[in-house]
């Protein structure tokens, strides 16, 4: 087995700094609990400081979770230190993250601190960390473009000072796989104190090299490594949780290491990532694509009906695809749907909340013959997106389309309670009806994204829409999911629109 390699997830922190990722707090239980079923060892649950949504939802989950550490953000601040610990508060166990930038361009141009300024801020955010938890991690921001020289002294000295994690951060995406994993070995063997903390990295993927860049720095002895479900993150993302995964259990042949991780729940774990940020998962996505494990050559599907290790390199099966599936129906009963939401991590707030989701339950099982875990996950986000700010609610569409028409669409819309009839016509029917939606809000939103996928396969499948609206600066993400997508589009535009309606906008972790 060789040494272990400590998984952190940080999707529920920098995740959510996708633009539009933002969650709820319930939608944060939610992953979390499924990020604990994947029995990942430390889940980042946000950054407390930032607002009192973020702080009651590190909360939520620091109390949800009692197999997993929780962790909260801070910067190198005593409020935010005291402010994390608070949130931690109820957690079986806590990590507190706290981190300063180190690299010249951040202390001149951001910070305006001297290198001897942030080395005093970094100590004392370290000591006062660890009045209240044991689990202390440290991360200088942007390490990868830091002086190794003034890097060197940071770490020793908190170190010294207590943290038991020391998290070098390619905060940029800047670097090279050779020169990461050369940087780490280098700190390793410079820093005096190396052996008395776990080295950990953070890589980001603006060049398309933060899987790369982290299995470069766990070959030259990084034990922990921070990533993301699908890779979510702010610009291009972070490195890519399920793909650290698997190459190091797959690649036992070059890594002295191993990951405790559950790997049958990637791609639930995965799925349910994307329903609730809105965020579909590309096709040819490594481990989690719906095409990962699909051969279209001839030559390769002789190959896999001979033997699959010709073209596998691992099985579909010890990732999740077709495990935990569970076929519900129309004569599926109250506690059928309630036992495999719970086997899903799923709970409710209420029996108002239940019912209002089996009741959704009912109505698509008269739509659609099977109802599959993905379709339960749609479900459940649907009724919790029925239940947030509230503004507007589609009350009836109707779309007239035909060869050689311009199709046509009339839209019922509840706004403020009072419903709203509006009436357009545009160059498809979604066009048509997201005019008519327009023509009643007049919300003055940029549409800059419009995606459709499908929740499972066959022509009955319930399709999901995402869309982005933009407006003053503020980018939201709109989700619908029916088995007549143009109706899920309209949904998903309506979700969206009551997101800009709401007069609480999550802050951003860094402003």
């Amino acid at each position: 087995m060789g040494e272990k390699l400590v998984i952190f997830d940080t999707t529920l922190r920098d995740g959510e700094q996708s633009p539009g990722a933002s969650m709820t707090r319930e939608e944060k239980v939610r992953i979390a609990k499924a990020l604990e079923r994947l029995r990942v060892d430390v889940i980042e649950a946000g950054f407390p400081i930032a607002s009192i949504g973020d702080f009651e939802a590190v909360k939520a989950v620091a109390e949800a979770v009692k197999d997993s550490t929780v962790c909260g953000l801070a910067r190198a601040l005593d409020q935010d230190i005291d402010r994390a610990a608070e949130a931690l508060h109820g957690a079986a166990a806590a990590r507190i993250h706290t981190f300063i930038a180190t690299s010249p361009i951040h202390m001149q141009e951001k910070l305006h601190m001297s290198p001897e300024q942030v080395l005093e801020a970094a100590v004392r955010a370290v000591k006062r960390a660890r009045q209240y938890t044991d689990d202390v991690e440290f991360s200088p921001e942007d390490a990868g473009r830091s002086d190794i020289e003034f890097l060197c002294r940071v770490l020793e000295q908190v170190i010294d000072a207590g943290a038991k994690t020391v998290n070098i951060a390619d905060t940029v995406g800047y670097s090279l796989p050779y020169r990461f994993g050369a940087l780490i070995q280098d700190l390793r063997e410079r820093v005096p104190n190396a052996d008395k903390a776990v080295f950990s990295v953070h890589c980001h993927n603006d060049l398309g090299l933060a899987v790369a860049n982290s299995l470069a720095a766990v070959l030259h002895g990084a034990r922990q490594v921070e990533c993301t479900i699908n890779g979510l993150g702010e610009r291009a993302g972070n490195a890519a949780l399920e793909e650290i995964v698997m190459a190091v259990r797959t690649r036992q042949d070059a890594f002295p290491c191993n990951v405790t991780v559950d790997t049958t729940q990637i791609v639930p774990c995965s799925r349910l990532v994307s329903n609730i940020t809105g965020f579909p998962v590309q096709p040819n996505k490594a481990i989690v694509g719906a095409n990962a494990f699909a051969h279209e050559s001839g030559i390769h599907q002789d190959g896999v009906l001979k033997s699959r290790e010709t073209y596998e390199i691992m099985s579909a099966e010890d990732v999740g695809w077709g495990a935990n599936r569970m076929v519900l129906g129309k004569l599926s009963g109250r506690n059928a749907f309630r036992t495999r939401l719970n086997e899903l991590g799923v709970t409710f707030n209420s029996e108002e909340a239940l019912n209002e989701t089996f009741s959704r339950f009912k109505a698509l099982a008269d739509k659609k013959r099977d109802i599959y875990d993905e379709d339960l996950q749609a479900l459940v986000t649907e009724t919790n997106l029925a239940t947030e700010n509230e503004r507007y609610r589609l009350a009836s569409l109707k779309v007239c389309s035909e060869t050689g028409e311009t199709p046509t669409a009339t839209v019922v819309l509840s706004a403020d309670g009072v419903e709203k009839t509006g009436v357009a016509k545009g160059s498809g029917p979604v066009d048509a009806a997201y005019r008519a939606i327009e023509s009643i809000v007049a919300s003055g939103c940029e549409l800059q994204l419009y995606s459709v996928s499908n929740i499972t396969s066959g022509t009955d499948a319930q399709g999901e829409v995402t869309v982005r609206l933009k407006k003053n600066g503020r980018i939201v993400n709109g989700q619908g999911a029916d088995t007549d997508i143009v109706i899920a589009s309209a949904k998903a535009y309506v979700h969206a629109l009551n997101k800009i309606a709401s007069p609480v906008a999550r802050t951003h972790p860094q402003v």
